[in-house]
């Protein structure tokens, strides 16, 4: 065993021998284009509209809305660390804005000292990305026909682990490098300091269940917790969007800005057409914009509930509010950039429609001494 790995271990109180149960939740995001038809998807694929889970904590004002579908796949074989490979169950949740999270659901029995060496181990997660590529493609191309601009870039994704453990794992609430351990994905020992901003951010509803989120993975200790789960994963899910559309509006506003720098440096203006330029700028507005709004309202959770406060610690710990306003600052900035090509679009006309009533007058002139 190596040195980091025999401190970690004796960090732990528990008994070598004590196990723990759960499962581990291993979500995967991609966008596959601008808007899908839920409808129409409905009937190219076995799927079903997916209603919020919800307990007596959860209000019945919290939902979907639109409400996704959700397709329940084959189980499929996974190599994880620790545990070899193992039969995962997997769904696919699929929302009108072209967002899709794949689900996979491992059960887990082991010593806590595995665990964390588990985590340690999903910190590479590409062998997962690519056993979900590889499940999701011939899903796409069936659902490719209700898909509005289908494109699915497949290096672009968003990972997402939750350890959820059950009640027996509070013996290690008190362990707090364990459970830093897990949230950071690291089998190491962490500084004073770095446990305690793993574990700045927590929740309990009971004495018996926890919530403890960090960036790239969470501890759940709780049963029949699916509302929990699925208010994570549209976070993960929303987090993917965010930075698609941050990453479109970068791209699209380089190239309105080698479009206007032309405009400027012509010799003849007026010549210069404006149409495509506006057109393009004015569709990327309407669309960031709509995509912005879809992404950020399917899922509103509002108020002190405790699925609310579940989903503002995920969303702090994303920085979902730092995406957000980025969003807004480029769109205002595609909005000044719309405003310029249009003013210059409506100077160039109007000095073009000068030149041609000075050109008219100048005839009428040269017409009349010749007419005498």
């Amino acid at each position: 065993m190596r040195s980091s790995e025999r401190e970690t271990t004796q960090q732990l109180s528990c008994e070598p021998a004590a196990l723990l149960a759960g499962t581990l939740h291993i979500y995967v995001a991609f966008d596959w284009g601008d808007e899908i038809d839920l409808e129409q998807a409905r009937a190219l694929v076995p799927a079903s509209f997916l209603e919020l889970s919800r307990r007596r904590r959860t209000p019945s004002s919290f939902s979907f809305r639109p409400p996704p579908l959700h397709m329940a796949l084959t189980p499929t074989p996974l190599d994880l660390a620790e545990l070899g490979q193992v039969e995962a169950q997997a769904g696919l949740t699929v929302f009108d804005f072209a967002g899709v999270s794949l689900a996979f659901r491992a059960p887990l029995t082991m010593s806590a000292e595995a665990l964390i060496r588990l985590a340690g181990a999903l910190a590479d997660p590409t062998s997962l990305v690519q056993a979900a590529r590889s499940l999701l493609r011939p899903i796409f191309d069936t659902l490719r026909p209700a898909i509005e601009d289908a494109a699915w870039d497949i290096d672009f994704s968003e990972e997402y682990f939750v350890f959820q453990l059950s009640p027996e794992a509070h013996q290690l609430c008190g362990q707090p490098p364990w459970l830093a351990g897990l949230v950071h994905l690291e089998s190491g020992p962490l500084s004073a300091e770095e446990v305690q901003e793993a574990l700045r951010l927590k929740l309990s509803y009971s004495p018996d269940d926890l919530f403890v989120p960090d960036w790239a993975a969470a501890v759940l200790i709780d049963k029949e917790c699916d509302e929990t789960l699925q208010a994570i994963e549209f976070a993960n899910l929303q987090l993917l969007e965010y930075r698609h559309i941050d990453h479109r509006l970068d791209q699209s506003l380089a190239a309105a800005q080698r479009t206007i720098a032309p405009l400027a440096r012509s010799p003849l203006p007026f010549w210069r057409l404006h149409s495509r330029p506006l057109r393009e700028l004015g569709a990327l507005k309407v669309e960031a914009n709509d995509l912005f709004e879809r992404a950020g309202n399917v899922l509103k959770l509002v108020g002190d509930p405790y699925l609310a406060r579940v989903y503002r610690l995920v969303a702090q710990r994303f920085h979902l509010e730092v995406w957000e306003k980025s969003i807004q600052r480029n769109l205002e900035a595609a909005e000044g950039a719309y405003q310029v090509v249009s003013d210059q679009a409506g100077t160039y006309r109007t000095e073009f429609l000068e030149i041609i009533v000075v050109l008219l007058i100048f005839i009428e002139i040269v017409l009349a001494f010749v007419r005498h």
